[in-house]
C-alpha cells in the first residue's frame, strides 16, 4: 500500500505541475515566448514541484484555521453560555455537517479517474492510501488550530486533543457507512452532488449549532467528550469495514462516471450528463419575443430547474436564518443593540455573502456547455451588435434569478434593524434593502463580464484561460477583505449602489468593444 501511495502521489504532483506550466504558459505576453518544450524542462518541473507541495502544507493548515476561527472562535463573542461548553456544543454539531458533506472518499475527483481507470492502479490499494492520506492531513491540520482556540476559549487541553481524532472519526465513520449502503443496496454516494435530505440535516445541524446557544441551550460540557469518544470507538469497527469492502473498482466506476455512464467518461462529461438530465425537452416551451431575447428566453426556460434550483435554495435557508434572527431578538432582549450596532456597521461583511451566494458564473459555465460552445462556432455570433444584443438579454436573467435570494436577503436585514431596535434615519432601512440588490446585480455583471472577456472554457468546458482563474481569485481575495470593514451602512451602501450603476454601464462599452475579440473557445 505505501508503494500504491507513493505512486498516487507522485502522480497527484506530475498533474499539478504540469497544469502550474500550463497556466504559466497561458498569461498573456508569455504564451509565444515559452516554447512546448517547457514541459520536459527539468529545473521548471523542480520549482513546481516545490510549489506543489508548499501549496500542500498551505492546503493542510490555512482552510483549518479559517474554519475554526471564522465558524466558532470569532462566535464566542456573540453568546452568554459558557465560552469553552459553547466552542465544544458549536464544532460537535459543525463537524456532523462536514462529515455528512465530505468524507472525502466520496469526492469525484481527475486523480482518482487517473490513476484507477486510465494507470489500471489496484483500485482498493489505491483508494485506501489516498484516503487515509486525506484523513492523516485532517488530523494534522486540525491539532494546532484546536489546542490555540480551544485553550483560548478555556476547553481542557485532553478534550482539544480529542477534536482532531473526533473530526477525522466523523468522516471515516460515515464514509463506512456509504459503503455499506452501495454494498448491500447499491445506493451510490456522490459528494458533490448531496440528495435533498442530506440538505435538510445540514439545516438542521446547522440550526442546532448557532440557535441553540443564543437560547441559551448547550450541549452539557460533561456530554462532548463522551460524544467524542464515542465516535471515535465506532469509527474503529468502521476503520475494519473500509478495509473489508472489496467493491472499490465497481463503486468509483459509478462515483466517478454516474451509473450508466462508460468509463472512458471524463469528470467534464459527467457534469454535462447531470445537467442534461435537468434540461426541459417539453416542444411545448416557446416564446414571443424575437431575435436574440427569443434565443435567451427559449435558453432559461428550458433550463429554469438547473439555474432556479440553487437561487431558490438559498432564498429559503436565508429566509429561516433571519427568520431564527428574529425569534432570538425577541427572546434575548440583551441582543438587541449588540444586533443593531451589527446591521449599522457590518454592511461590507454582506459583500462577500452576495460574492458566495451569487450564480452568476455556474449560470455562464451552463450557457457555454449547452448553448456558446456551439454556437461560438458561427460568424455571426461574434459580431458587436450581435454578442451586446445577447449579452444585455442574458444579463437581465441573470439579474432575475439572482433578485430571488437578494432581496430576501435585503428585506430581512431591514426587518432585522427594525426589530433590534430601529435607527433615527429612516433612509437606512431603504440604503440596506437597495444595497444589497446593487451588491447582487454588481455580481450578475461581474460574472458575466469577464466570461464574455476572458472566455475561459474549450470545447470539453474545461477552464483554459488563467487570467479568467486570477480575475476570480482576485474578486474572492477583495470580497474576503470586506469582512474586516466597519462602516456607517448609509454611506457605504449608498457608494455600493453608485458603484454597481456604474461598473453596470462600463460593462456595456466593453462588451461592444472587446468581446469581439476574446468571445471565442479555448484551445
Amino acid at each position: 500500500m505505501i508503494h500504491t501511495f507513493i505512486t498516487s502521489f507522485r502522480l497527484r504532483n506530475t498533474y499539478k505541475v504540469n497544469t502550474f506550466i500550463y497556466a504559466l504558459k497561458s498569461v498573456p505576453g508569455l504564451r509565444k515566448l515559452l516554447p512546448d518544450k517547457l514541459y520536459q524542462n527539468r529545473g521548471l518541473k523542480i520549482i513546481g514541484n516545490i510549489i506543489s507541495i508548499l501549496l500542500e502544507i498551505v492546503n493542510i493548515f490555512l482552510g483549518k484555521f479559517l474554519y475554526i476561527f471564522l465558524m466558532i472562535f470569532s462566535m464566542m463573542s456573540i453568546y452568554k453560555t459558557n465560552p469553552s461548553a459553547t466552542f465544544l456544543h458549536i464544532l460537535i454539531f459543525l463537524t456532523i455537517i462536514g462529515a455528512l458533506m465530505n468524507t472525502y472518499m466520496f469526492n469525484p475527483t481527475k486523480d482518482k479517474y487517473y490513476a484507477m481507470f486510465i494507470m489500471r492502479m489496484d483500485a482498493k490499494k489505491y483508494a485506501l492510501s489516498d484516503y487515509f492520506y486525506a484523513i492523516l492531513k485532517v488530523i494534522i491540520g486540525f491539532l494546532p488550530f484546536t489546542l490555540l482556540f480551544g485553550l483560548l476559549t478555556g476547553v481542557n487541553i485532553w478534550h482539544c486533543l480529542l477534536i482532531p481524532l473526533f473530526v477525522a472519526s466523523a468522516k471515516i465513520s460515515i464514509a463506512a457507512y456509504n459503503l455499506y449502503l452501495y454494498n448491500e443496496k447499491g445506493i451510490v454516494i456522490n459528494e458533490n452532488n448531496p440528495v435533498k435530505h442530506v440538505w435538510l440535516l445540514i439545516l438542521i445541524f446547522l440550526a442546532l449549532a448557532y440557535g441553540l446557544p443564543a437560547l441559551n441551550v448547550i450541549v452539557p460540557p460533561i456530554v462532548s467528550p463522551i460524544i467524542m469518544i464515542l465516535t471515535i470507538l465506532i469509527s474503529i469497527v468502521a476503520i475494519k469495514y473500509i478495509f473489508k469492502f472489496n467493491k472499490y473498482r465497481e463503486m468509483y466506476k459509478k462515483v466517478l462516471t454516474g451509473v450508466t455512464v462508460n468509463v472512458t467518461t471524463s469528470a467534464n462529461q459527467i457534469a454535462k450528463d447531470t445537467v442534461l438530465k435537468q434540461i426541459s425537452i417539453d416542444k411545448k416551451l416557446t416564446s414571443n419575443k424575437k431575435g436574440f431575447a427569443y434565443f435567451n428566453d427559449l435558453f432559461i426556460k428550458r433550463h429554469s430547474k438547473l439555474l432556479l434550483k440553487s437561487a431558490k435554495k438559498v432564498a429559503m435557508i436565508s429566509a429561516i436564518v433571519i427568520g431564527i434572527v428574529i425569534l432570538i431578538i425577541t427572546m434575548n432582549q440583551e441582543l438587541k443593540q449588540e444586533i443593531n450596532n451589527i446591521i449599522m456597521t457590518y454592511l461590507p461583511y454582506f459583500v462577500f455573502i452576495m460574492y458566495l451566494i451569487n450564480r452568476g458564473e455556474s449560470i455562464t459555465r451552463a450557457m457555454f456547455m449547452n448553448s456558446d460552445h456551439s454556437m461560438l462556432t458561427y460568424a455571426f455570433y461574434r459580431k458587436p451588435t450581435s454578442i451586446l444584443n445577447l449579452f444585455k438579454e442574458r444579463l437581465k436573467s441573470i439579474i432575475l434569478i439572482n433578485l430571488l435570494p437578494a432581496s430576501i436577503i435585503g428585506i430581512g436585514l431591514s426587518l432585522i434593524l427594525y426589530a433590534s431596535g430601529g435607527t433615527d434615519n429612516n433612509l437606512n432601512y431603504l440604503i440596506i434593502f437597495i444595497s444589497i440588490i446593487a451588491m447582487s446585480i454588481f455580481f450578475s455583471v461581474h460574472h458575466l463580464v469577464i466570461y464574455y472577456l476572458l472566455q475561459p472554457y474549450n470545447i470539453n468546458s474545461e477552464t483554459k484561460n488563467t487570467t479568467y482563474t486570477i480575475v476570480n481569485i482576485l474578486t474572492y481575495v477583495v470580497c474576503y477583505y470586506m469582512i474586516d470593514l466597519r462602516l456607517p451602512t448609509f454611506y457605504f451602501g449608498l457608494a455600493t449602489i453608485v458603484f454597481a450603476c456604474f461598473y453596470s454601464v462600463i460593462s456595456l462599452l466593453l462588451i461592444y468593444r472587446l468581446a469581439p475579440k476574446t468571445f471565442k473557445i479555448r484551445v
